[in-house]
């Protein structure tokens, strides 16, 4: 039998739609779960966004589009640039795309196999599995939990080689709901110029932060123009992760070749997305402020009863939507406890060892899928069984 290409055997995927398979398969067998595992607020998309798709579609607007994406939706992520990050950058800098594709791209615009990326540890699959199948060579940082999982710079500092070709940062953080001062966010940025690599800024939870802390982005620096590639996603934000929407800021040659990958693979985004895309980012923003008081009260409500569980403990995260809980009190390995949780009490949780290596001793729960009665069940199910282990 033929065999498959290396390619091919070395993708990983996202193992939380894995997870998410199972529990459905619990559920249909008549077994309830409680989902924490995928990041996917059960918000609605705004009633804006869905009157402006609708729109698009009633006025037949299907057909092939550019494959950079629609100039009215660069224009409405280049005045986010300049309303929420401070410069305003040209149209050819901005490309609209899935943000999982992105992170592929960047990657690959940026590094040939055998090189190095710098990326957090834990950190989100994506960027494990995009660097696994290139055939570049992962360089986690360990996120420590005496700093509160926060990326320190001067660890990265011990990471470049001359064969480093990207940092990778993300704050606020997945899976560990970190986020980064000031200070760490720009001297991240004064390293990769020093080092002359590009820098890959994740902000897709950019206004998810909690306790009036503010998100800061490396791109002031350079505003985009030499080194760093802004990520940007309405999955998050708006509750829209079902109309793949994101969007990439960055130097314009760089874009080009980006747009040039997604043109030969997704040739180009639906009209109607986008235009509920554009809906998104310039209409109405007062619903976000009551959706983020509900996800803070879901916060401290299920970090508090984690903390009070025997054999757990867990940072406070301050954005994002993820309790990253150390599960090492329990004796277990990660995915012997989250395996062990589904099965005996129904709840879905991720295993940290799907975040990287520096995951393991960890589980991660979303809580932006779960309502407070459900995390109260959930906390009440988690004592009972760690009383059984």
């Amino acid at each position: 039998m033929k065999h498959l290409s290396k390619i091919a055997e070395n993708l990983l995927g996202q193992p939380m739609f894995g997870l998410l398979s199972r529990a459905q398969d619990m559920e249909r067998e008549g077994k309830k779960v409680i989902h924490f595992e995928l990041g996917d607020p059960n918000f609605d998309s705004p009633d804006h966004v869905l009157e402006a798709a609708k729109k698009a579609l009633d006025q037949k607007l299907t057909h092939y589009t550019n494959s950079m994406g629609l100039r009215e939706l660069r224009e409405a992520v280049a005045n986010y640039a300049e309303r929420d990050l401070g410069f305003k950058p040209d149209l050819n800098q901005v490309l609209i795309c899935p943000a999982n594709a992105l992170i592929d791209f960047t990657a690959r615009c940026a590094a040939d196999p055998g090189e190095e990326i710098i990326l957090p540890g834990p950190g989100f699959p994506t960027y494990y599995s995009v660097i696994k199948y290139n055939g570049f060579v992962p360089v986690p940082v360990r996120l420590k939990e005496e700093n509160s999982f926060r990326m320190n710079p001067d660890d990265i500092v011990e990471k470049i080689t001359d064969k480093t070709r990207l940092i990778i940062m993300n704050t606020p953080q997945n899976p560990t709901g970190s986020v980064m001062t000031e200070e760490e966010v720009f001297k991240t940025a004064e390293i990769a110029e020093h080092s002359d690599v590009y820098l890959l800024s994740d902000e897709v939870y950019s206004k998810i932060i909690y306790g009036g802390k503010n998100h800061f982005s490396p791109s002031l620096r350079d505003k985009c123009k030499e080194r760093t590639i802004v990520l940007g996603s309405l999955s998050k934000i708006y509750s829209m992760s079902g109309w793949r929407l994101g969007f990439a800021i960055g130097p314009e040659s760089f874009i080009r070749k980006m747009g040039l990958l997604l043109e030969t693979i997704m040739s180009c985004l639906p009209a109607f997305t986008q235009l509920g895309g554009k809906a998104a980012l310039e209409g109405d923003h007062s619903f976000l402020g009551k959706r983020i008081q509900e996800l803070n009260e879901r916060r401290n409500l299920l970090i508090g009863g984690l903390n009070r569980i025997k054999g757990l403990s867990c940072v406070m995260p301050e954005g994002a939507f993820y309790a990253f809980c150390n599960i090492k009190g329990t004796g277990m390995d990660s995915a012997r406890y989250c395996e062990e949780l589904l099965e005996n009490s129904g709840i879905a949780a991720v295993s940290g060892n799907c975040f990287g290596s520096f995951g393991e001793g960890y589980a991660r729960f979303c809580y932006a899928s779960t309502e407070k009665k459900e995390i109260e069940e959930a906390l009440s199910k988690m004592e009972d069984f760690h009383k059984k282990i």
